[in-house]
């Protein structure tokens, strides 16, 4: 099915590739994944992505983890895939693998060697040419490529790419560029591209607030992110925050670099999404202090819920 990600708003789930505990791709617990995300109402989904260790798949496995997500969801919400790759090539033949096997765009952010606008700039025109007619989410995160986008690159790049359809904003501190970058779009007359956000959601109801489209991020509690969603939509922001706020001490603990996919996974294992919370070699591990402190905010979580009479999500 073809899906116009210009139009896209709402919560795109970044999906994990669950793994066995001997480390081979867990396809059930992938199906598990899907139904979960889509109960939850999810406007898309976004797979092989940051917190999809695609590094450490070869392209046989991508083409396996790609190929098993769309024939789950394909037909009812859009996938993008993550081909971010240090060799062009390799880039162009994922880009194409997943559009095949009924992808409806790809993300691409940038490489650690990207040192200047003109380099920036050059590498992403590169990367439209080559990937022609594929629509293209570019994705914003410098804490984790060392690529430093402008606003004046990103506005040169949707202004001269016709398949730069879809933006993820990430970077950080990032509010003023975010509206810079809205107030921009909301200014072109022709192709403007849709704005989602990332970093864990961290900063989802001032980003909302400012006009960004929607989320793009992997928090285990997924259908909490569609409801604040739908409640900023309908300009309920009070009610909105107050929901996020019960759970911003998990998203917080969950964002942190190195050890927050281990947390998301046991997260998503606790709730009886998959079955092992196994990252690939080399991936953190968590130790017995880990466990203690993810069951307190879960606690914590959960004695809050029911003092505010919100559902509590099913696991927990």
């Amino acid at each position: 099915m073809n899906f116009d990600l210009r139009k896209s708003n709402g919560v795109f789930a970044i999906a994990t590739t669950p793994f066995n505990d001997d480390g081979n791709i867990d396809f059930p617990s992938i199906d598990k994944l899907s139904e979960y995300y889509i109960s939850a109402q999810v406007s898309g989904l976004t797979i092989l992505g940051v917190m999809g260790e695609a590094p450490k798949l070869n392209l046989q496995e991508q083409k396996l983890v790609i190929q098993r997500y769309i024939k789950n969801i394909g037909k009812q919400v859009p996938v993008i895939v993550g081909v971010s790759n240090p060799g062009l090539d390799n880039l162009i033949s994922i880009s194409n693998d997943s559009m095949e096997l009924g992808a409806s765009g790809v993300m691409v952010a940038g490489n650690n060697g990207l040192k200047n606008d003109d380099q920036i700039k050059s590498y992403f025109n590169q990367v439209s040419i080559s990937l022609k007619n594929i629509p293209i989410c570019l994705q914003d995160y410098p804490p984790t490529t060392n690529v430093y986008l402008s606003t004046s690159v990103i506005k040169d790049l949707f202004s001269n790419n016709e398949n730069f359809l879809m933006f993820k904003h990430e970077d950080c501190p990032g509010h003023k560029k975010l509206s810079q970058l809205i107030e921009f779009r909301n200014s072109m007359k022709t192709s403007p591209f849709s704005i989602l956000v990332g970093n864990g959601g961290i900063y989802v109801p001032q980003e909302l607030k400012r006009g960004a489209d929607g989320i793009m991020t992997g928090f285990a509690f997924t259908q909490m992110l569609v409801e604040v969603c739908n409640l900023f939509f309908k300009k309920d922001y009070e009610k909105a925050e107050d929901l996020f706020d019960l759970y911003l001490p998990l998203i917080r603990h969950e964002q942190q670099f190195g050890i927050g996919l281990a947390i998301r996974k046991e997260v998503l294992k606790l709730i009886g999404v998959i079955k092992s919370s196994k990252v690939r070699a080399p991936g953190p591990i968590l130790d017995k202090n880990d466990f203690v402190e993810l069951e307190r905010l879960i606690l914590r979580l959960k004695n809050k819920l029911e003092d505010k009479k919100i559902p509590i999500p099913k696991g927990i």
